[in-house]
Formats: structure tokens, sequence, C-alpha cells
């Protein structure tokens, strides 16, 4: 008996239909995920497959059901799987194709003669307390009679309605969804969309498109603020919230390690490559102040704020202020916990002060001064 033929790339392909992108759950083949087919005389088949994301967290399990699929049709006798990236505009395409070639939702944050300020809430790492500045600098604006809105945007680590103690579901009007609000401030958070505490396993699309929908089908009202508490570093969700809300501005937040800052100003940094403005740095857990004798215990070290606002200012040509330091205080801590912000719970204390301090740096009037029109000089 002959060794069978080498197959045909169709043969491939239709083989190709029958595996599914693990988080969209259509085949790869409609979603342009095949690159490319190369088979040779010696039943050997090459898939060059191409990823949404770089750091895509199911490589191995696209890998292997290609393989799988690949290993059935008659004629092969080896199977290689090849990874790329796709490029920006092939992510557009897939979202677009996602859409069913609708239109993409506007977002009224985005728009020239928007007149709400947008401050995205950054930091290069976990653990330097940038959920708890969000939520005392929201609960903080929003007691001095600003319209806020809060969006949670840690997709994998929300943490936003706990600490503002928003425990109301979304609720939705006819194509709108309607955000819960607690203290004065209008929340949304991937949490409320989720079963318990059930983790959320998504890659770039997904995520693209849910940040897309807090900011489109959610409706916000007249907003003087909105705040989005970012993840830590510089990922799909840093870039996203630069291509769909250019005129956003970055608060870094970091504590006074060195090390914590030289990580914060790289995520600072990305502003330059998405021509963002700094509003300014906050230094978390700055000192501890002595119970004893109310002199500073710097556990932490000193100076990584001002490291890098410094060096946020070098970077981009513009000078980015440090905005304050908050000092360290259990009450900030069990405020998260409790869902009620310090600045309303303690407002007497340092940390409130400082935090309310910085949230009365952020009010401006209401125009356009200041703004990004979208200008280009001849």
């Amino acid at each position: 008996m002959g060794l069978s033929p080498p197959p045909s790339t169709d043969q491939v392909m239709s083989a190709l239909d029958g595996v599914q992108d693990p988080e969209i759950h259509r085949p790869i083949t409609d979603l342009g995920m095949v690159k490319n087919i190369e088979i040779r005389q010696d039943g050997t088949v090459r898939v060059d497959v191409w990823l949404t994301v770089a750091g895509c967290p199911l490589r191995e399990t696209i890998t292997r059901e290609v393989t799988a699929a690949v290993a059935k049709v008659d004629g092969v006798a080896r199977v290689q799987v090849e990874l790329d990236v796709m490029s920006d505009e092939q992510r557009k395409a897939l979202q677009g194709k996602l859409r069913g070639g609708k239109p993409e939702p506007e977002i009224p944050f985005a728009k020239p003669n928007s007149l709400t300020r947008v401050l995205a809430v950054a930091s290069g790492k976990g653990g330097v307390g940038k959920s708890s500045v969000t939520v005392n600098l929201a609960a903080a604006l929003a007691a001095a009679g600003q319209k806020v809105g809060v969006v949670d945007a840690d997709i994998y680590g929300h943490s936003i309605p706990r600490m503002l103690g928003v425990t109301g579901r979304p609720t939705q009007v006819e194509q709108m969804i309607m955000p819960p609000s607690a203290h004065g401030v209008s929340v949304i958070s991937i949490g409320m969309f989720t079963k318990g505490n059930t983790p959320v396993v998504w890659r770039g699309p997904m995520l693209h498109r849910a940040l897309q929908q807090f900011l489109a089908d959610v409706y916000w009202g007249d907003l003087d603020i909105l705040l989005m508490d970012l993840p830590p570093g510089t990922g799909d969700i840093a870039i996203s919230v630069a291509q769909m809300l250019p005129g956003a501005e970055l608060l870094v937040v970091t504590t006074p390690q060195l090390a914590a800052a030289e990580v914060a100003e790289r995520a600072g940094s990305i502003a330059m490559q998405t021509h963002q403005r700094i509003a300014g740095v906050i230094e978390n857990m700055s000192y501890l102040p002595c119970p004893h004798c109310g002199e500073r215990v710097e556990i932490f070290g000193s100076g990584g704020g001002s490291t890098v606002a410094e060096a946020l200012t070098r970077i981009s040509g513009a000078p980015v202020p440090l905005l304050g330091q908050v000092p360290i205080d259990l009450r900030l801590r069990e405020g998260g916990d409790n869902g009620v912000p310090l600045v309303l719970s303690a407002p007497e204390s340092a940390a409130a002060q400082q935090l309310t301090a910085i949230a009365a740096g952020l009010v401006r009037s209401r125009g356009l001064v200041g703004r990004q029109l979208g200008l280009t000089p001849r």
C-alpha cells in the first residue's frame, strides 16, 4: 500500500474551519487568522496563524487545536504551527467584522466639543494604591459638587465597586446601560457583569470591546470629570484608551521607592507615544506619621514622586507636576474594604486632606481652554 499524496490547500483550510478561536468562538478561518499554509511533498504542513496580541494567554490552545485538526487530514505526515501578531490595521478590521460591519459606536467623551475632563489613572506596577487614590479622588470631587464618573478599566483586577460601596447593578433602558452610583459617583465595572468573583480571561479584542461599551453604551450624562482606573503597566487597555480617547490625560501614581518610580516612569512615557498629556504625578504611601511624636517615618524611602515628575517633564518637554504626597493611613485600606472612602469617613486625616487638595487641583472651568483641537500647523 503506497503513501497518500499530500493534501491540497483547500483540504487543510476545510479542516481549519473546524478550529474556533477559544475566546471569540468563531472559526479562525472566518476571523482572518490564517496567515499562510505551506504544504510539502513529504506530507509536512506548515500553518501560520495570526494572533490578535503578542502576549496571547491562549496561544498554546490555538497551536494544539490547529495541530490536531490538520493532522486528521489524509496525507498529512507532520504539522508545524507558526504564530505571528496582527498589526493595528488587522485588529481594527477584526473588530469591524465582529461588529458585523456596523459603524463603531460613538464615544461622547471623544467628540471635539466634549467638556468632560477624562483622567486615566495609571501605574507601572501593582500594589501602589492606584485604585484607592482613584476612589478617594472621585468621592472628593463629587463632594465638591462635581459630576463624576469612574470606569473600572482594570478588567482583570476590578475592585472599584467594592471600594466605593457600589452595590447596585447596571440597568438597561432601550439601548443604553444606566450605571449604578454611590457617594454621588457613577460607576461601571466588568465585575458588575460576572458571577461572584469569577476571573475574566480575555484577550485584546474582547478587552477593547468591553472598554468601548463602557464608554459608548453607558449613559453617563453630562460629567465634569471621568476617572478611569487602568490596569498596571502599559498593555492593551492603555493603548485602547489612547485610541478611543486621544484627549484623555494621564495621572501617574507611584510610591517613594526608586524601583517603583522607575516602573511608573515607563508607564508615563507611553503618553509620549500616544501624544497624551500627563496631568501630574501622585506619590502614595509617602510616609507614616509617627503616632507618638508626629515625625515622618519614610518606610518606603523618599523622592520617588519627584523623580517621576522630573523624568516625565524631561521626556515630554512639558511641565509634569508632583500633585501631592499621600501619607500611609490604615483607614485608607479600611475604607476600601468598607466601601466608604477616607475623604468621607475621616476628612480631617492628613491623607484625606492631601487627597482632597489633589482633587481640588484637578477641577477646572468648563471650557475648551487647554484642550487639543486637532489642528496641525501648515
